[in-house]
């Protein structure tokens, strides 16, 4: 609960002060007293949590500025699209604010911490800011100084009203920004979604600009490239588009059309590169990125193996069938699927819970999954072989769902037959092959038999059995993020190293949060996986990730993920059951 005294001014802010005073050299737990909603000269300060120790999580604060002196232009907040791009801009600016005038460690554990979420290449929507008609709040983690267990008041002091008054100062108003940038910055994001659902009207699945940067600094690092050490990107000629943005005006570059793409080409030449920039292309990218004018359908779905993950009752029928001792596959399960059995459930959850375009490496793919040629086909009678190899099911899913897919192939000319576009990648620069493909193709016809069928098969859609989720520990809910790619449900981890349009530890913290929601909110036993989060989509849509929150105040470090990735984390929770729809 809030301690709300109502005084005018900077009264409020003298208060603060005193109670610091008081608890001066007493034990941690003294700071508790300081919570509540403090008025400073030009802001409004609200304590929301104290932690109980200097090695706990940071506490958590609000500074909130009344719009009539932040004086943020409305042009660039008009829109739900323009507000994600202010907030991240502003979350970025405050950033680096920290970094210039924070002194940081100042005593034991957190001591004299001030954080803000940490922005990468992604434009996200997040809690760190938020921009309204009536104010501009940040939203930050502090570390309440201590020696050993005990109060530094005189510390706490200077990060409250030496420190704290300098970070808004310096990012919540609009005047100490340079206009050109932040209007750039907002515009240009405003391009991509533009841009991104043009795709659809132009029947394309994916766009990647003439000029982009696609390569990375490092393994380890998601910052461009050097431009002089890398190739820009130059569309062949046949598949040149060119589209019309509201800021950038004309854009040309290369247009993938719906359909079976390979992408193809020697080792090193750039195949993954161009396929990974297309998988991010979900999100939209900062000036400088490289990857701002590369986009993908909103839904594209990176598809891999993941030997060793639990599958619950998916139908991977259209994939495999007749197992041995009569194991069946409509309704499969595993607690450790292998290469083939995971790529296939892959596939069928991401086409349950909706995509229009799936991403796939023949280097993070199950080889009996994909092909299988001719001579094994003469060895091992179909009667004999479960697997139907994507290669017999990639035409259909196109025919049967208006799915397409890219697929990036080294080693398989098999699926010459049935590309629609062939690309090669040729020192890093795209050529569209397609043609002389398609004659290979016909000169040395391929002798493996088709194996599809006529169709592709059903999609069976399941319901989530609440009784499943136990979010519990003892008596304590336990629900939170562990970085990037792990969750702690109740007893049960869910391990997300293999999700790979999974970006942002703060995107991962909030898919913790949107499950609990679902369980506590929407799973009935009698709604569809995908109805149940677009629920919990639409809450969010309508009061912000704040939705998310039980606790009054600042809400925690959320990024708002995708539909997909949140499907695919309760699909990992090894505890879960369901009941397939007929």
């Amino acid at each position: 609960m809030f301690i709300i005294s109502r005084l005018l001014g900077g009264n409020m802010a003298k208060i603060l002060s005193a109670k610091l005073a008081r608890i001066d050299r007493r034990g941690y737990k003294a700071y508790k007293t300081i919570s509540g909603i403090y008025d400073f000269p030009k802001f409004k300060l609200f304590i929301d949590h104290v932690q109980g120790d200097p090695f706990a999580a940071p506490s958590k604060i609000r500074a909130r500025v009344d719009q009539d002196l932040a004086k943020f232009p409305l042009e660039h907040y008009r829109s739900d699209v323009r507000k994600i791009a202010l907030e991240d801009y502003i979350t970025r600016r405050m950033g680096l604010a920290i970094a210039k005038h924070v002194k940081g460690a100042r005593g034991t554990g957190k001591s004299g911490l001030i954080a803000i979420q940490r922005c990468y290449q992604e434009v996200l929507k997040r809690t760190s800011v938020v921009v309204t008609e009536d104010y501009v709040e940040v939203r930050l983690s502090v570390g309440l100084p201590a020696a050993g267990r005990t109060v530094l008041a005189g510390e706490a002091r200077a990060m409250f009203f030496q420190e704290i008054p300098r970070l808004v100062d310096e990012s919540l108003f609009y005047p100490q920004y340079n206009p050109t940038d932040l209007k750039k910055h907002v515009d240009l994001v405003e391009d991509q979604n533009v841009l991104r659902r043009e795709l659809d009207e132009r029947n394309l699945v994916a766009f990647v600009a003439d000029g982009s940067i696609l390569p990375r600094e490092s393994g380890v690092s998601d910052r461009p490239m050097p431009e002089e050490e890398t190739v820009p990107f130059a569309p062949p000629p046949s598949l040149r588009t060119a589209i019309e943005l509201p800021h950038r005006g004309e854009i040309a570059g290369m247009g993938i059309p719906e359909g079976i793409t390979l992408i193809v080409g020697g080792g090193y030449h750039g195949k993954t590169t161009l396929l990974k920039a297309i998988e991010r292309g979900v999100y939209d990218h900062i000036p400088g990125d490289g990857r701002e004018f590369v986009v993908a359908r909103g839904d594209a779905v990176k598809i891999r193996a993941e030997d060793g993950r639990r599958i619950e009752k998916v139908n991977i029928a259209p994939f495999i069938q007749n197992l041995p001792r009569l194991k069946r596959t409509t309704t499969f399960s595993t607690e450790d699927a292998s290469g083939s059995t995971s790529q296939a459930a892959n596939i069928i959850e991401a086409l349950e819970i909706g995509t229009s375009l799936l991403l796939m490496d023949e280097d993070t793919s199950a080889t009996n999954f994909m092909i299988r040629d001719e001579r094994m086909q003469a060895l091992v009678a179909k009667e004999k072989e479960p697997i139907t190899p994507f290669i017999d099911k990639a035409k259909l899913l196109y025919q049967d769902y208006g799915v397409s897919s890219i697929v990036v192939l080294g080693g398989s000319g098999d699926y010459f037959d049935v590309a629609d576009n062939v690309i090669m990648m040729d020192e890093y620069k795209p050529k569209d092959v397609t043609k002389e493909a398609r004659e290979i193709a016909r000169t040395w016809a391929a002798q493996r038999k088709f194996e599809g069928g006529t169709f592709f098969g059903p999609i069976t859609h399941r319901i989530p059995l609440p009784a499943s989720f136990n979010p519990h520990v003892g008596r304590k809910i336990k629900v939170e993020a562990k970085g990037k790619s792990l969750i702690r449900f109740g007893r049960q981890t869910i391990d997300l190293s293999y999700v790979e349009q999974l970006i942002d530890e703060n995107q991962t913290n909030a898919i913790a949060q949107i499950i609990l929601y679902a369980v506590q909110k929407y799973m009935d036993g009698k709604t569809e996986l995908r109805g149940v989060i677009s629920k919990v989509l639409t809450d969010i849509q309508g009061k912000g990730l704040d939705a998310l929150s039980t606790f009054q105040g600042h809400p925690g470090e959320l990024a708002l993920p995708r539909l997909q990735e949140i499907a695919s984390a309760i699909n990992r929770l090894r505890s879960l059951r369901v009941r397939q729809l007929s």
